[in-house]
């Protein structure tokens, strides 16, 4: 059953969180799962739950993977590292800057040389303590990385990803949060929305941590449109939440304030990131067809913000997605000509 189908939840993060921790569904196992002739790509690869992620996917016999990120030190000290501990396969880092507009078409266009590309999982992320303006687009920088950019690149690599069905569908695999579906969201109320993101009134720390969540549940809006244009027999598009995970570089910028007093509940209750890698592979390996335009967690289909199962939650997703289109300078046409 799709999220859309789901009731709309009831419980808040943290009633969420606990069940997910310390009452996990059973996590399917990867025996007899083998990548054998594909080629994926994960952005945010060099760190974190990206890099245990790109390490799972070559121990299934992938023979491409593409490493994503910023930092060319990083990326290619991942690369160089993977690449020794599974010599039969070919890693490559190639750089992509989230910040810049110019950066995502450039590695798009990069990806289209690809002979194929099989599994796109758009793993990076931000989450800025200070009110930063992007440089090149104005737009604050949290909503800038982990919203704006991500939706270009996903719409980029829709016809990619839809030439290249020798293995199936292409997958293209968005990471989310289920915090954000427990958000108040306070700039849903914005006409026009984008502009919202961009006022730096009243900002804070926990405006800080907010903004993060929003972005995510903005994913999940762009996700569900976005696959309502796309066939699932051409490309499954889902997101995922992999759960609170420590060993990531997502809080690095947040404040001691904040860092200090989660610090003991974190160490109790948070995975690995070889746990949240697992749930990538999962939703990008083995949820089939069934999981077209839904948010997985904990190994099911979950169910959306609340916000998305009402009159007023289809006009704003409506909305948004206009917006974004009119920002990103993409035609709608182009997502659907190129794949149905």
């Amino acid at each position: 059953m799709a999220s859309i189908s789901l009731p709309s939840p009831q419980t808040t993060f943290l009633q969420t969180l606990l069940k997910h921790q310390f009452l996990p569904s059973v996590k399917p196992s990867l025996k007899s799962t083998s990548l054998l002739g594909r080629t994926a790509i994960i952005t945010g690869g060099s760190t974190g739950i990206g890099l245990a992620c790109a390490k799972l996917l070559l121990s299934l016999q992938l023979p491409h993977l593409i490493i994503a990120t910023r930092s060319s030190e990083k990326g290619e000290k991942a690369a160089s590292e993977l690449g020794e501990l599974y010599p039969k396969a070919n890693v490559e880092f190639w750089r992509l800057d989230l910040n810049s507009y110019e950066s995502v078409r450039q590695f798009a266009c990069r990806c289209a040389t690809l002979s194929s590309l099989d599994i796109a999982i758009l793993n990076a992320g931000i989450m800025k303590n200070d009110f930063i303006a992007n440089v090149s687009t104005g737009h604050e920088e949290t909503f800038q990385v982990n919203y704006l950019s991500a939706a270009l690149l996903a719409i980029l690599l829709i016809p990619v990803l839809t030439a290249s069905l020798s293995n199936g569908p292409g997958r293209l695999t968005i990471v989310s949060s289920v915090a954000a579906v427990t958000t108040a969201f306070p700039e849903k109320d914005f006409v026009p929305i984008i502009p919202g993101f961009d006022r730096e009134d009243n900002w804070s720390s926990s405006v800080a941590k907010q903004r993060y969540d929003v972005t995510k549940l903005l994913l999940l809006m762009f996700m569900f449109k976005l696959s309502s244009l796309v066939k699932a027999e051409d490309v499954i598009i889902n997101a995922v939440d992999p759960g609170f995970t420590l060993g990531t570089e997502l809080f690095r910028n947040i404040s001691l304030a904040i860092k200090v007093p989660m610090w003991p509940l974190a160490k109790l209750i948070a995975i690995s990131p070889e746990k949240g890698a697992w749930t990538y592979v999962d939703a990008c390996i083995h949820k089939g067809a069934e999981s077209h335009g839904s948010f997985l967690s904990d190994w099911q289909i979950h169910a959306f913000h609340p916000i998305m199962y009402t009159p007023e939650g289809d006009s704003l997703m409506n909305r948004l997605w206009g917006e974004t289109i009119r920002e990103l300078e993409c035609d709608e046409k182009y997502i659907i000509s190129d794949s149905k």
